[in-house]
């Protein structure tokens, strides 16, 4: 007999990628998630997952067999009727990390833990394993692009080989259990990116934030490896507590696994070295010094593990595709360029902006910005606005006002936009699509270079402002 599943949340990416892992595994899925938008949702449904663009109590299947709720606030069990009912329906209700840690119990998971760069590194380190000839389980926060001759990577895949890896989140696990996603994950390794002071409504001081990642790697066996960038924030410090065996990467100090002799361009390749020699030559399509960091890290843990030859690193590097919404191109047929940012908080925000100014110091870069998590809008972190858009030459700040009333926590538009002016930079703001295509109609040119920087929908200019630049600055040929 088919099992049944039904998703409450069904678009947000670890919902998306568990409910995938479940339907690998023969159950039926169903779900419901309203406020939904690309690229998840198209995802959700090109799988033969259909759901409800709006939550009800009669979205529960009566045969279901397990509900799982996601964290999103929308799903707060006060004021969510289908959250409701799934309480009192008399199935088992789960939050999609304690999925994972009954799906991976038995395997060698390796986590990929830190406040950047977490979603390359699962998916290159997926890919080059599977590029290998590997057939590892894992899990990934973001979808990867296409690439010539290879299909993308899917959200999470069940695999074959012991191997699991895992994108693991320090946000709160669901409205009832506040422990950190990753520590239901119980990794053998773990790969370390940094640990910047982030999700300051739930973690208001660096010490409450820190002590997650503590938590993380003292639960490692003491024959596990940590993969740390020595670069990163506050990763010295947590190197401290564990018990394992450590490797460190870095390109801005000495680390057992670094990068020399590096060229950027379209196509970028630079030397990974290790323990101060040169130990093969690496070249990527992937944008910035941050994703140099990032193949330098998952090189470092392939190559301690001896998990493929260096030829086969190579390959898989290589032909890595990319994330989609980790600075991939949106025009094709235009002299504007037009890419799409990750800009959930300070550090993804500068790294993008850095990869554009480093890739293309010509052209002048105008910059789409929402602040769509709650950091941005946070009074407490106003003094983000002082730096973040550095290197760009225009900002334009969109921002729809909210239907509920403004917490007295929260900035609003016009406070973001006051902040980046006495900075000393040009920025203007747009509450609606509308407004914001006009403002770019009027302030774009030929040749430039347009980021858009959000971790949401951006209110459809994801799609609207590739589509403007193609009409307008059409590529002659």
């Amino acid at each position: 007999m088919i099992k049944k599943a039904h998703f409450i949340g069904i678009c947000g990416v670890g919902m998306a990628g568990t409910a995938m892992l479940l339907k690998e595994a023969g159950w039926k899925i169903s779900g419901s998630d309203e406020g939904n938008y690309p690229p998840i949702s198209t995802y959700v449904r090109k799988k033969g997952i259909s759901f409800s663009f709006e939550y009800s109590k009669n979205n529960i299947p009566e045969d279901v067999d397990l509900i799982v709720i996601g964290r999103h606030s929308k799903l707060s069990p006060d004021t969510n009727e289908e959250v409701q009912a799934a309480l009192i329906h008399g199935v088992p209700v789960k939050s999609f990390p304690e999925i994972l840690e009954e799906l991976t119990k038995e395997r060698h998971v390796t986590v990929v833990a830190g406040n950047h760069g977490k979603s390359t590194v699962t998916a290159l380190l997926a890919w080059c394993l599977l590029s290998a000839g590997k057939k590892p389980g894992y899990f990934i926060g973001a979808l990867t692009g296409q690439a010539d001759g290879k299909m993308p990577l899917e959200l999470a895949h069940i695999g074959e080989d012991p191997q699991f890896v895992i994108e693991g989140d320090e946000y709160p696990t669901s409205h009832w259990d506040t422990l950190p996603k990753f520590l239901h994950y119980h990794p053998k390794d773990i790969i370390l990116t940094g640990a910047e002071h982030d999700h300051t409504n739930v973690y208001p001081t660096l010490s409450e934030y820190r002590a997650q990642f503590e938590k993380l790697i003292a639960d490692m066996p003491t024959d596990g490896v940590l993969t740390a960038c020595l670069d990163g924030e506050n990763v010295k410090e947590l190197l401290k507590k564990s018990r394992g065996n450590i490797v460190t990467y870095a390109l801005n100090q000495e680390a057992d696994f670094g990068a020399l002799d590096i060229h950027y361009g379209r196509e970028t390749n630079f030397s990974l070295v290790q323990n101060g020699s040169p130990r093969i030559r690496l070249t990527t399509t992937l944008l910035g010094k941050h994703n140099i960091e990032n193949i330098v890290g998952v090189s470092a843990y392939i190559l301690t593990k001896n998990l493929m030859s260096s030829e086969e690193l190579e390959a898989g590097i290589r032909t890595f595709p990319g994330l989609i919404r980790r600075l991939d191109l949106k025009t094709h047929t235009s002299s504007v360029l037009i890419y799409e940012g990750f800009g959930s908080s300070y550090s993804k925000a500068r790294a993008a902006i850095e990869a554009l100014r480093l890739h293309f110091p010509e052209k002048r870069l105008v910059v789409v910005f929402e602040p769509h998590t709650f950091s941005w809008r946070n009074k407490e972190t106003m003094q983000w606005y002082d730096t973040v858009f550095r290197g760009a030459d225009r900002i334009l700040i969109y921002h729809e006002p909210s239907r509920e009333e403004t917490a007295e926590t929260e900035s609003e538009i016009q406070d973001i936009v006051s902040r980046v002016l006495k900075s000393g930079q040009r920025a203007v703001g747009a509450p609606n699509e509308r407004r914001a295509l006009a403002i770019l109609s009027h302030e774009l040119e030929n040749n430039d270079i347009v980021l858009l920087l959000t971790s949401g929908a951006m209110g459809g200019l994801i799609d609207s402002v590739p589509q403007l630049a193609e009409q307008k600055f059409p590529t002659r040929t």
